[in-house]
């Protein structure tokens, strides 16, 4: 009979753990390939299906019965113009929110259903927030069928996750450097600004990206403030009439014609290009202050 000792039965199950990482770290590994092989053929036939249609042009034509006359100089403008509006008042507002319930406001139940409640509101479907703008925004204030209005909505839509990815990043910048700070006689504002919010500036736009590429391709919500599709001008101000480029492609994609199909994936080559480079300035600013802090 063979007994084992103490340390033989540690080496086995180290062994046996060193097995099982192997298995999952080669699991993980083809799932990621797998994910990357179905983006690259998602985005290989986008590029091979649009490229025709993809020139000076596309950008300078307006929607056309015709594919060949069909572009989406409106849509380009009227995306560009929701998302100037969109931006700063998720951001100013999910910010300002997280910073008054991680900084001021008390540890009560009150509160605590109050962070709750926000981070469910993250996970509810986008047609709800939809119809949350016609009732207020549209109807209520009389923005109509504006840049404002849909601005507006989509702000609401991603301000949960934008709270709650700036509340982590509060969260995260160690209580010592605020003590630190309030040690050379700052106040809580100036630690705030200074110490706390440079340091979470990271965090936070990392949650502000995701939140805006979120909301840059959101079709449910225009649709149910009655954004209309088909737009020959330009928006002049904020309270004029526009068109997206979500709305824009999915107009063209529910189309029979094969050509309009073509015309939809030079849409979408549109949107992704708006859409890298919104991403590349957040990742640029994250990256400065990350080196810095």
């Amino acid at each position: 009979m063979v007994k084992y000792t103490d340390e033989t039965i540690v080496m086995k199950r180290i062994q046996t753990r060193l097995k099982w990482n192997k298995v999952w770290k080669r699991i993980f590994f083809l799932a990621t390939m797998f994910a990357l092989f179905i983006l690259v053929v998602l985005v290989g036939r986008i590029v091979f299906q649009g490229i025709g249609y993809f020139d000076w042009d596309f950008f300078n034509q307006y929607a056309s019965r015709f594919p060949e006359k069909a572009g989406v100089k409106a849509a380009f403008i009227g995306s560009i113009l929701l998302m100037l509006v969109v931006a700063p008042t998720s951001i100013i507002l999910g910010v300002a929110t997280a910073i008054y319930l991680e900084e001021y406001a008390k540890k009560n139940k009150l509160n605590d259903l109050i962070r709750t409640n926000i981070s469910n509101l993250a996970g509810v479907p986008s047609i709800v927030f939809g119809l949350l703008g016609l009732t207020i925004f549209v109807r209520m204030f009389g923005l109509g069928k504006s840049v404002l209005a849909a601005g507006l909505t989509m702000s609401l839509l991603i301000l949960p996750i934008i709270i709650v990815a700036a509340q982590e990043a509060i969260r995260a910048v160690p209580n010592e450097q605020r003590e630190a700070s309030y040690a050379m006689g700052a106040t809580k504002w100036q630690t705030i600004s200074r110490v706390v919010l440079p340091a979470a500036i990271p965090g936070i736009l990392t949650g502000s990206i995701l939140a805006l590429s979120r909301a840059i391709g959101e079709t449910a919500p225009l649709v149910v403030i009655g954004i209309p599709v088909i737009v020959h001008f330009l928006p002049d101000s904020l309270l004029s009439e526009f068109t997206a480029l979500p709305l824009q492609i999915y107009d063209w994609a529910k189309r029979p014609q094969e050509e309009f199909q073509h015309v939809a994936a030079a849409g979408i080559i549109v949107l992704m290009m708006v859409l890298i480079l919104m991403n590349s300035i957040a990742v640029y600013i994250r990256n400065k202050f990350q080196k810095r802090y």
